[in-house]
Order: structure tokens, then C-alpha cells, then sequence
């Protein structure tokens, strides 16, 4: 450890990720002093190894909080617009599309559910904001080894060796998070023996600005809008399954890929082909004790963790932000709001993750009964108008 007295900064956000990245922007733009720190540097090019293929759906809150902290712009001209949340059942004996149900945007409000960007650019985009921030640092290549918390200041110790006192620590760093780990602070953890299965395809037919979720079992398979690719329909896929059928699937060749994945597709976007690599990520769902340590907050999935269905994992990453900025006022670590913080957003994202839980586990469902069961009551809670309006509102965090 280097001797003398530590370095000081207002905030030190322990991640590098897309939640730890917009955190130090935020807090950047409300003129705190701000150091952002991560074993790794940001990977920010689709064809480069370690790369991010999945993609964010950016929902009306998070674009709002976007807006508000100056980053919209920059990412908007990348951004595809996600107007129609459909959802498919295949569970028939066939894997063909059996309902449809669409949740319209126009039916809540005159703006799309949100907007849709790849990973990999948004750490690409973001970086580069950070760097023209002057009151902001961001020093991939180094991680937080240690955490000496009181209610006066995080003293971290990091792994080149520097120590930094900071008035408020934030834990952004991940379903392992070091920060965490450091505080004491235990978890909930739900387990799926589920894997998801990340890339890009194009298709034959336009994707109309709608995202997709086909239901059959193992898990939902997601289509979501991006970006035409070589003048063609482009949308993201997350195919979540089991395990084993994850390791096999990745396992094929080429030409026996390209038909599982068109199978399971149920063709609702004409014929699919592969546009990048594959990546593979664990699916889990996990929420920590408490959100809160002296002086330290957790936020993104350092305190929740949440299967990718309905696009709710970063947006309630944001709004784990949102609030935390506005608790902390102008005493960011101040006792009072960290309390109101863990007040604010543990039970909310406590009730989420069970929502989520509970879909999740229907969407896995291999038996053909209960696949039936799960089609008859997406079509029931369509039908009812009211109760689909409030499921679209409760899926994007409105009252």
C-alpha cells in the first residue's frame, strides 16, 4: 500500500459496466467529483474478443434520466425506437405461432415503450463522454481490493495500490460485487439451471419497430429491433434454455444451428440468418440483504439480478440511480438518504424480481398442459383492456 494520505473524490463508483458508466456520468453532471474504477477496460467494438452482443431497451424512465444527466443525445442517433411489445405462444404440438398479443405503446401514451442500442456501443459511447467530463475519471485496469466504511467516508483500497476516500461509495460491480463482498452483505439467489444464448440475426421480414418474446418452453426467445445490417431487418435475439441444450446448441454446426434457431423462431420474422458470434450468459435471479453499508450504496446487479424478460434488468438499474441521486441532494453518503434509499428501492425491486421469478418459471414450462394453462391466461389478461394497460404501465416503473 502507498503511504501518505488518500486521495479524496465526492464519488467512487466501483464499475465499469453500463449501470457503473451512466453512474459516474450522473453523478458528474450534478458537479461532484467523481472516479469510476474496473478490473477491465471496456470492450467497445462488436468484432472485438469479450465484446457485449446483447443489447438494452432503454424504457420511457431511464430515457427521461438519460436526458436529464446529458447522455440522450449522444446515444439516440443509435438508438431503434420499440413501439410494440408482442408476445407469441408456440407451445402447440408445432413450434408455429399459436396467439399473438400485442401491447401498443399508443394505447398509454404518445412516446414508443423505449429504445433499443447494443452493448457494446453504449460502453463505446459513454466512455467517450466521460473522457470530456472534467470533474470525472474513469480508470479501467483497476478494481476496488478493499472497503474501510464509516458513516463519515468509504476509505477503498485499490488493486494498483492507491487509497481513495470518498464521500459516497457506489458498488456497481456486478452479481459478485467486490463492494458487497467487502461490507458483509448477503444474497438471495434463485436458480434456473438456465443459460441464455446472445447474438444478432437478420431477417427476411422488416421487424416494424416490435419486439418479440416466443414462448415454447426452456425459456422465452427474444427478438428485439435494431438497426438495418447490410441493407437488411436486423434485430437482437436472447435465447434462454436450460443448460445442456445451451452447451449443444452452441455446439452445432453452422447449417444445424441455422435450423433450430429458425424453428424456434416460429418463423414470425420469415427466415433467420446469423449476423455475429455467439455469446452465452448464466441466468439467475439474486437480490442482496440490504442496498446500503456506511456511505456506500449498491445499485444495478450488485443489488438485484433479474433473468432478461420484459427488459427490466438496467431499467431497474437506472431507477436504482435515479433514486439514489435524488435521496443524496447535495450530501452524497449522508446516513438519512441512504436509509431512504433502501427504503425507496429494496422492496420495489424485491416485488419486480418475484414478478419476473414467476414468468420466467412459466416460460420454462415442457409439459403441454401448462403450456396450454400459460396461453389461456395471456389471453384472458389481454382481453381485459384495463388490466392491459396497467401491465404495460407496471413494465415500464409507472404509476
Amino acid at each position: 500500500m502507498i503511504a501518505g494520505d488518500p486521495e479524496r473524490t465526492d464519488i467512487l463508483v466501483s464499475g465499469g459496466g453500463i449501470a457503473g458508466l451512466i453512474t459516474a456520468a450522473a453523478f458528474g453532471a450534478q458537479g461532484f467529483s467523481t472516479l469510476c474504477v474496473d478490473p477491465a477496460p471496456p470492450v467497445t467494438a462488436e468484432g472485438a474478443e469479450g465484446a457485449d452482443l446483447r443489447t438494452t431497451a432503454f424504457l420511457t424512465p431511464s430515457v427521461a434520466l438519460l436526458r436529464r444527466i446529458g447522455l440522450w443525445d449522444r446515444l439516440l442517433p443509435h438508438a431503434t425506437p420499440l413501439q410494440v411489445m408482442r408476445i407469441v405462444d408456440a407451445g402447440g404440438t408445432q413450434p408455429v405461432a399459436r396467439l399473438v398479443r400485442d401491447f401498443d405503446a399508443s394505447e398509454i401514451g404518445d412516446q414508443p415503450f423505449g429504445w433499443n442500442l447494443p452493448n457494446w456501443l453504449l460502453r463505446r459511447e459513454i466512455s467517450a463522454r466521460l473522457a470530456e467530463m472534467d470533474n470525472v475519471r474513469f480508470q479501467p485496469g483497476t478494481g476496488t481490493a478493499g472497503v474501510l466504511a464509516r458513516d463519515t467516508g468509504a476509505l477503498v483500497t485499490l488493486s494498483d495500490g492507491r487509497r481513495v476516500q470518498a464521500r459516497l461509495l457506489v458498488g456497481a460491480d456486478g452479481r459478485d460485487s467486490p463492494v458487497r463482498q467487502a461490507l458483509g452483505i448477503g444474497v438471495r439467489t434463485f436458480r434456473y439451471g438456465q443459460k441464455a444464448l446472445a447474438f444478432a440475426v437478420t431477417h427476411d421480414v422488416p421487424h416494424g419497430n416490435v419486439s418479440t418474446e416466443i414462448h415454447r418452453s426452456g425459456g422465452p426467445f427474444t427478438l428485439v429491433p435494431l438497426p438495418d445490417r447490410d441493407g437488411k431487418p436486423c434485430s437482437a435475439v436472447v435465447w434462454m434454455e436450460n443448460g445442456r441444450e445451451v452447451a449443444r446448441l452452441a455446439a452445432l454446426p453452422p447449417d444445424a444451428f441455422d435450423a433450430e434457431l429458425n424453428a424456434r423462431s416460429a418463423g414470425v420474422l420469415g427466415r433467420l440468418s446469423l449476423a455475429t458470434r455467439l455469446t452465452q450468459w448464466p441466468i439467475i435471479s439474486q437480490i442482496a440483504h440490504r442496498f446500503t453499508g456506511p456511505a456506500t450504496a449498491l445499485i444495478a446487479e450488485a443489488a438485484h439480478v433479474v433473468p432478461p424478460i420484459g427488459a427490466q434488468g438496467l431499467n431497474m438499474s437506472l431507477a436504482d440511480l435515479s433514486a439514489l441521486i435524488d435521496l443524496s441532494g447535495d450530501e452524497p453518503g449522508d446516513a438519512a438518504g441512504l436509509a431512504a434509499y433502501d427504503r425507496a428501492r429494496r422492496p420495489e425491486a424485491y416485488a419486480r424480481l418475484l414478478g419476473i421469478d414467476a414468468l420466467n418459471r412459466a416460460s420454462q414450462a415442457s409439459l403441454r398442459p401448462l403450456r396450454d394453462l400459460r396461453a389461456a391466461a395471456l389471453g384472458g389478461l389481454y382481453g381485459i383492456a384495463p388490466v392491459r394497460r396497467l401491465m404495460m404501465r407496471a413494465g415500464l416503473g409507472m404509476r
